[in-house]
């Protein structure tokens, strides 16, 4: 039997399905319900070897959803990945129907991810994680405009519509307590106990990383992106830098490891070991950043308390 690779375009409406070895004819379905379910019976139906899809502003979620609980091997990528890779080969024309296609080849050379099983819990959390973010990015905003304000009206109305957002917020985080609660209360608590891990950078890594605790250190530090990569060709040996990875979980990491090098001794030292052996700082940081998550992976794997070195 013919194991078959997929790739699905995702747009607001419709689901553009792509195979390799191709099919003939083209498959489309509604991105809805029934749409979602007939893609599935249809799937069920073939060898699948592996599906790839992009991250379409979330409307890719549900249809991720109901193929990972269909137990289909399902790989969502970031779009640049796909765009490099239809560029690689020669691909400039740009359909739903070749993006698919295209999907389905990427799919071949692509490796699968950790399988994380879909969680209700999780995608309340996530979602009240970015509330949150957009509800501070509108606060901020109204900061930096009640500066250059001078009408009196307007400078009532950006610092009432600041403490309204900042009321919002405090809101938020209560219901974000809650959710990462009923994500995994143990997990919250032991991430919580860690200083410079406070309510949001714990939610964060509960929301954006659920695979902590399940990979070894080398493969978390690249699934984040803080794993450094060579530079080298011929004599050249270039300066090592990081790339990739989920740009939301090392914002969270950036905050916390500079609260942990200010009030940690271990983690102090370090900082000051590198900068004095001539690292920029964001290089030093960044190297603090590393450790903090190997060692949070470490303690979320191994069940322990966090301890200082």
């Amino acid at each position: 039997m013919i194991s078959y690779y997929v790739g699905i375009d995702v747009s607001k409406a419709t689901l553009d399905v792509g195979f390799w070895p191709q099919i003939s004819g083209s498959f489309q379905v509604s991105n809805d319900p029934a749409g979602i379910a007939e893609l599935v019976v249809c799937l069920n139906e073939l060898e699948i070897e592996r599906i790839v899809l992009e991250a379409t502003g979330g409307y890719e979620k549900a249809v991720f959803r109901a193929l990972r609980l269909a137990e289909l091997n399902v790989v969502c990528i970031n779009p640049k990945r796909a765009h490099d890779y239809a560029r690689a080969m020669g691909r400039l024309a740009k359909t739903d129907r070749i993006d698919a296609l295209m999907l389905a080849k990427f799919a071949q050379h692509i490796e699968s991810s950790s399988q994380i099983e879909p969680s209700p819990e999780r995608d309340e959390l996530t979602e009240l994680v970015k509330l949150r973010d957009q509800i501070v990015e509108h606060r901020d905003d109204d900061k930096r405009r009640l500066k250059q304000a001078t009408s009196p009206v307007a400078i009532t109305f950006f610092t009432d519509h600041i403490a309204s957002l900042n009321a919002q917020i405090k809101l938020v985080e209560q219901h974000l307590q809650n959710a990462a609660q009923a994500v995994d209360s143990e997990s919250a608590q032991r991430l919580r106990s860690v200083e410079g891990v406070g309510l949001i950078t714990a939610a964060k890594l509960m929301a954006y990383l659920p695979e902590l605790g399940t990979l070894s250190g080398r493969k978390i530090t690249a699934l984040v992106g803080l794993a450094p990569y060579n530079n080298d060709s011929g004599a050249k040996s270039g300066p090592r830098k990081i790339e990739g990875g989920r740009y939301k979980v090392r914002a969270a990491l950036y905050m916390a490891a500079w609260v942990m090098i200010r009030h940690s001794p271990e983690f102090k030292a370090r900082y000051e070991a590198l900068r004095s052996r001539g690292k920029r700082a964001k290089v030093a940081v960044v190297a603090c950043m590393r450790v903090l998550l190997v060692r949070l992976n470490a303690m979320m794997r191994d069940r322990t308390p966090w301890e200082e070195q």
